[in-house]
């Protein structure tokens, strides 16, 4: 039996609301994973939409010994001016081989701590990014991609891709799992296509005249 992992999800003030659900979720329903939000900010924190958070621990290295994995959630907050510095924690779990994600403006925590250098990425497009820190390392390695990317630990997506930051996040940190990860990847695939293929009857049959 897999042992269980812990997850720690870190937020920060104005956090986007759809960016997380999905990854916290199915990782605790569908693969017995421990999910803690952790945070350098004060609780509680309130979302984009106004909800409000109560993190369980700050955002130490120290405090988080037991993370597998760690997941960046997206806020405005990240690309302003005073923005936290979480490095020391990012750099901690990769150094121990475990999951550094970033998804949205959360990917630019872990430009911050070098994680990108060497490694396929992806974030909200490539001049988003270059505006915010246009001397990243590993800037050559960006892919301009509309889903999440995944290398070796590090995975990385665009603020409009959580189900596929989810699904990566947890193929990386679940790889033996990987056929129940791709049952995911299908469950999300058929509900894009019924929606495209039904709007596009509708589409012709005005175009018919219909």
């Amino acid at each position: 039996m897999t042992a269980s992992k812990t997850i720690g999800v870190l937020f920060i003030e104005g956090y986007a609301d759809w960016e997380y659900g999905m990854l916290a979720a199915s990782a605790v329903e569908w693969f017995g994973a421990r999910a803690v939000a952790i945070s350098p900010h004060a609780s509680p924190l309130t979302s984009i939409a106004g909800f409000r958070l109560d993190a369980v621990r700050g955002a130490k290295p120290a405090e988080n010994g037991d993370l597998d994995a760690v997941a960046v959630i997206g806020s405005d907050g990240w690309a302003a001016a005073g923005a936290p510095d979480v490095a020391p924690l990012l750099k901690a779990v990769a150094a121990r081989g475990g999951v550094v994600g970033g998804i949205c403006a959360g990917t630019l925590a872990l430009a911050r701590a070098g994680l990108f250098e060497g490694v396929a990425h992806t974030s909200n497009g490539r001049d988003w990014i270059l505006g915010h820190e246009p001397a990243y390392a590993g800037a050559a390695n960006y892919r301009d991609v509309p889903h999440a990317v995944a290398d070796g630990n590090i995975v990385s997506a665009p603020g409009s891709a959580p189900g596929t930051f989810a699904a990566a996040f947890l193929e990386t940190l679940y790889p033996e799992q990987a056929g129940q990860v791709g049952e995911m990847r299908a469950m999300f695939a058929r509900e894009h296509a019924t929606v495209a293929r039904e709007h596009a009857m509708v589409a012709h049959g005005r175009g018919d005249g219909s």
